[in-house]
């Protein structure tokens, strides 16, 4: 079997960033936290005396059998570098909106902030996009769309 499960993202502060995808893009607590430690941590991870904690939340858009969005934070952070749209690795995490200047305008009173400027695009099946680059708290780089 093979199965999409979840993404991770360590936040400086989990719960800070855990609430921001409550709020702005209404993911759904499933009570899955995780307050993780011991030896096998610390081989899977490579660390001594991991120590991790957090939650899972499910994504907009799914009720049941569904991927995660898995928010964790360790006790010890290495510094980090902002995210850069052509930073190769993973770039963004994409969420369909009704409306991308509102969700925009709900990351910015969040604590986010923008990438670049919100455009639109015709497609040649006939459908617009509009599309916009922003950052959660944290600096993670999110794309909003929009289709007409």
């Amino acid at each position: 079997m093979f199965r999409y499960v979840h993404t991770n993202i360590i936040a400086k502060d989990a719960k800070k960033l855990i609430d921001f995808y409550k709020t702005v893009f209404r993911c759904k607590s499933i009570n899955e936290t995780r307050d993780l430690r011991g030896e096998w941590l610390d081989r899977l991870t490579a660390l001594n005396e991991a120590h991790i904690t957090g939650e899972h939340l499910v994504l907009p858009g799914y009720e049941e059998h569904y991927p995660t969005l898995e928010i964790f934070s360790y006790d010890m952070l290495e510094i980090s570098i902002n995210p850069l749209i052509n930073r190769p690795g993973i770039a963004h995490m994409a969420f369909e909106v009704d409306d991308v200047e509102e969700t925009l305008a709900e990351i910015i009173k969040a604590g986010g902030s923008t990438v670049g400027e919100l455009v639109s695009a015709s497609y040649p099946n006939g459908k617009e996009a509009v599309f916009v680059y922003a950052r959660d708290p944290e600096g993670n780089i999110l794309e909003l769309q929009s289709w007409r």
